[in-house]
């Protein structure tokens, strides 16, 4: 294969949106010659046509389709080195997108960022919150935080920290049981799933019918019910570190489901080119030291209510 005319790849990445080359020539502000050469150009030097041409419209073929997925994400990537160089020699603030659990930004992050945002006042971060794993290349995400083991196919990964499953009360339910004995814990209405239940009741000797009275896909969720004293749960610790410093949450028991099942692994995942990327390098080092002061916060807290 010739080499690929890069300077077309612009002009094909809009061509592709819109469809139509005169639409295409207005939005880059080009002639529709310009832009129908560019087509001809990159397709003559690929050896095979892209679009298929339907009266005024012209639609992507197969070929033309595989060639724009790849396409998108690495313009979409230097579409924004430009604008953090940019940004750079203007001495303006730059942005990092991120993407992760809506339990894990609402329980940990957020009461993090004023911390964030004095450290860093020229790096905004931009949340995105999802149940599901995103791909961040195609979505344009610079960095994601994910609960699993991966592997996270095409990314570098760096294991951030291992989080047990432990039993949680609000105040009043943390008075109302004295003993904090496994078969009085098993009396109390429980929120979470069975089978994590069945698990930790068995590690203190106790089996039987275990029925929730509620589950929850959202952790954060779980946590709240748990404050509004609602029932007591089980629940990773780093997410139940801050209610845990402040009073507003009481671990009922010693015993821990241990941080050894898929879903105790938090990650801090991103694109291997962006690792020397500083305002990267920034927020990774900073997930570090803030994820280090909560496990400090956890081991001061000590044992149980």
């Amino acid at each position: 294969m010739s080499r690929l005319p890069l300077n077309t790849l612009p002009t094909f990445r809009v061509v592709a949106r819109l469809g139509n080359l005169r639409a295409a020539a207005q939005a880059l502000h080009l002639t529709h010659s310009a832009v129908s050469q560019q087509i001809k150009l990159l397709e003559e030097q690929l050896g095979f046509e892209l679009f298929e041409r339907r009266g005024r419209r012209i639609v992507l073929n197969t070929a033309g389709a595989t060639l724009q997925r790849a396409v998108e994400p690495a313009l979409d990537r230097l579409d924004e080195g430009l604008r953090a160089a940019e940004a750079a020699a203007k001495g303006e603030a730059q942005r990092i997108r991120l993407t992760l659990l809506p339990s894990f930004a609402q329980r940990w992050l957020l009461p993090r960022m004023p911390r964030w945002r004095e450290r860093y006042p020229d790096i905004h971060l931009e949340l995105h919150t999802s149940q599901q794993v995103v791909d961040l290349v195609r979505e344009g995400f610079h960095v994601g935080l994910r609960q699993g083991e991966g592997p996270w196919r095409g990314l570098a990964a760096e294991q951030l920290v291992d989080s047990p499953l432990i039993v949680l009360g609000s105040p009043s339910a943390a008075r109302r049981l004295k003993a904090c004995c496994v078969e009085e814990l098993a009396e109390e209405p429980l929120l979470g799933r069975p089978e994590l239940w069945e698990r930790w009741f068995a590690l203190g000797g106790w089996r039987g019918a275990v029925s929730p009275v509620a589950t929850f896909n959202d952790a954060g969720l779980l946590l709240q019910a748990v404050e509004q004293d609602i029932g007591i749960g089980l629940a990773r610790e780093v997410l139940a570190a801050d209610a845990l410093r402040d009073g507003r949450l009481v671990r009922l028991s010693p015993t821990a489901l241990p941080g050894d099942s898929a879903y105790a692994h938090y990650w801090c995942v991103y694109q291997p080119e962006l690792e020397n990327w500083p305002p990267l390098q920034a927020f990774r080092a900073w997930l570090r030291e803030e994820l280090a002061l909560s496990l400090e916060s956890l081991k001061e807290g000590g044992a149980h209510g």
